[in-house]
């Protein structure tokens, strides 16, 4: 059985066996809203958890509760609207599939992003009311959410991210954009170039090859649906006596001396023409069939030239078979029609006088190849002398940020230095150096730290510990906090390896970050719950024999009881609410203290 439920908090808002009522929803207090931040999280069957809707605030969002009740199933639900890997583990034991359903304040309209994982291992992903893939999910919804956990922290000793929080800092996108831009360009060049790099004899045969199929196919002289004309006037000829009597006797019929149809309505119009002098609905008649007997003359007319076009000569149907083996042979060769054969044709000639002209375009682009470089080298120098700047100032933000958080004055460091071109790679000259350089620039940027005083400051990778690292982590999130544009921000592990005095000076700065971005943190350290701007306690039951998860919006006596639970177990007295009382009250002189200075 789990512990009982904590005195002077709300009544369960959502239990793992029922959906709560919509009354009864975790709600925070009204505060000012942020566009695109997480409003309301709402999972289905995740493992312990039944049924659960939270609604969440702006500002400092704090989940707690004893170990294994299910705080970071909360960050997993979150992790599978972002796109994350499915796992059939999740499901709730006897469901048959887990759902998770986030509401997002996106303008101009709120966002709903499911994902659904079935037992069987089938995932679903939905925006709105469209089905997307998991990718799309993540392409749409990763922009609004950052999780920060061990992966965050680890990502923060690549130095590559180093240098791209550098340039976030400095605002620098303009100048790397410059870099980007001018390598792009160069290494179209050197791309070219290389393609220009022909052996004489190998130039020399590939266009004698070009000129020879562009004579080949201007000679010929090929038209678009010449082939089909040839073998339907082919096929014409191999019938040509029958047809001769067939439009022989057609004409005849149609005009001929006699009894033939342009008789007989000539016929036929001159006897309406006399009924239309006493009835002119007769004359209007004859006027029809004069339009038919005019039709009659063109179709007699028109049979006459065809058979006299019939080619019955030897000569000319070897002449048109001949003409019909020559288009065959270019298209087996140059394409499946005489379109495609015309299209080789302008492509060979642009390629030949491409290879006539290789010997200059080499020389002009060999030219340019020093100029782009040069340009290279120009605007990588003015992005690294903004990074220079930008260091200094970023070093003595987060150092001031990390002496909040408890550690040693300039302890932080953020350091430049360029590499040296090797012999086989191209470089830029600047400052008189040979310096490799890529799409990011001339500069290696690394984050160092200094662990005592008076000892030389390392790279992170090499002497952070993984509290350090959580509350470096949090330092570099709250100095970039301005230039950041993610509404949501989660920190699961902030509190990892931390305790006491430090854990008040990670709520304060989690607080302070929470004035730009909302921010949901998991935690089990009473320090830091005590900064929160909502409170949620999540913890375990056993309902109807089965184990089950629930979670409630603390009030400020709920909040007691929870922090007195977190500082000395759930027997710890009079002494314990008291220490709990005097965290809220310590928290709350400090962000007073803070809001008074403006």
């Amino acid at each position: 059985m789990g512990p009982a439920a904590p005195q002077g908090g709300a009544p369960p808002l959502v239990t793992g066996t029922r959906a709560a009522p919509d009354e009864e929803v975790a709600r925070t207090p009204p505060r000012e809203e942020g566009p695109g931040r997480l409003l309301e999280l709402s999972v289905a069957d995740l493992a312990l958890i039944d049924r659960l809707r939270l609604e969440l605030g702006p500002g400092l969002n704090v989940i707690t509760g004893e170990t294994g009740a299910g705080k970071s199933l909360l960050i997993d639900a979150l992790g599978l609207v972002l796109g994350g890997r499915a796992d059939t583990g999740l499901v709730r034991h006897g469901a048959e599939s887990a759902r998770v359903e986030a509401l997002f304040d996106r303008t101009p309209e709120p966002l709903i992003a499911v994902r659904e994982v079935a037992a069987t291992g089938r995932s679903t992903a939905r925006l709105d009311d469209e089905a997307v893939t998991a990718s799309r999910l993540a392409e749409t919804v990763a922009p609004l959410v950052e999780i920060h956990g061990q992966h965050e922290q680890q990502r923060l000793l690549d130095e590559r991210r180093q240098r791209d929080l550098l340039d976030a800092f400095g605002e620098l996108h303009d100048a790397r954009a410059d870099v980007e831009g001018a390598v792009a360009v160069w290494r179209a060049n050197r791309t070219a170039l290389a393609g220009l790099a022909l052996d004489p004899r190998e130039l020399d045969r590939r266009l004698e090859i070009v000129e020879h199929e562009t004579a080949e196919i201007a000679a010929a002289r090929v038209r678009v649906g010449e082939a089909a004309d040839l073998r339907a006037r082919l096929a014409a000829a191999e019938h040509g006596e029958a047809i001769a009597r067939g439009a022989a006797a057609a004409r005849e019929s149609l005009a001929g001396e006699g009894r033939s149809a342009r008789d007989s309505l000539a016929e036929s119009i001159r006897e309406l023409r006399g009924v239309g002098r006493h009835d002119p609905r007769f004359e209007a008649l004859a006027n029809r069939l004069a339009g038919a007997a005019a039709e009659v003359d063109d179709v007699a007319a028109e049979i006459r030239a065809l058979a006299e076009d019939a080619d019955h000569d030897p000569a000319a149907l070897a002449s048109m078979e001949e003409r019909l083996s020559v288009i065959y042979a270019l298209e087996r060769r140059y394409g499946d029609d005489e379109e495609a054969v015309i299209e080789h044709g302008i492509r060979a000639a642009a390629e030949a006088e491409r290879l006539r002209g290789v010997d200059e375009e080499r020389a002009a682009r060999s030219a340019d190849d020093a100029r782009l470089l040069a340009d290279v080298a120009r605007v990588a120098a003015a992005l690294s002398a903004a990074r220079a700047a930008a260091a200094a100032r970023l070093a003595g933000s987060i150092g001031e940020a990390l002496a909040a958080l408890g550690f040693p004055e300039r302890v932080f460091d953020v350091a430049l230095g360029r590499r040296t071109a090797t012999q086989d790679e191209a470089a830029v000259e600047v400052d008189g150096d040979a310096v490799a350089f890529d799409a990011s620039g001339i500069d290696e940027v690394v984050f160092r730290i200094a662990p005592n005083p008076g000892e030389p400051a390392r790279s992170l990778a090499r002497i952070a510990s993984g509290g350090e690292l959580s509350r470096i982590a949090l330092a570099v999130k709250e100095v970039l906090a301005a230039v950041d544009e993610t509404p949501t921000l989660v920190f699961d592990e902030v509190d990892s390896g931390i305790g006491g005095r430090g854990a008040d000076a990670v709520g304060r700065s989690l607080w302070a970050l929470a004035r730009r971005h909302q921010v949901l943190c998991v935690t089990h350290l009473p320090q830091i719950a005590a900064h929160a701007d909502a409170h949620f306690q999540i913890a375990k039951r056993e309902r109807d024999g089965r184990t089950v998860t629930e979670v409630r919006r603390l009030d400020r006596e709920g909040r007691i009881v929870e922090l007195a639970q977190m500082l000395a177990g759930a027997h710890g007295g009079a002494a314990a609410l008291a220490g709990a009382r005097d965290l809220l009250e310590r928290a709350d002189a400090w962000r007073d203290e803070l809001r008074a200075a403006g």
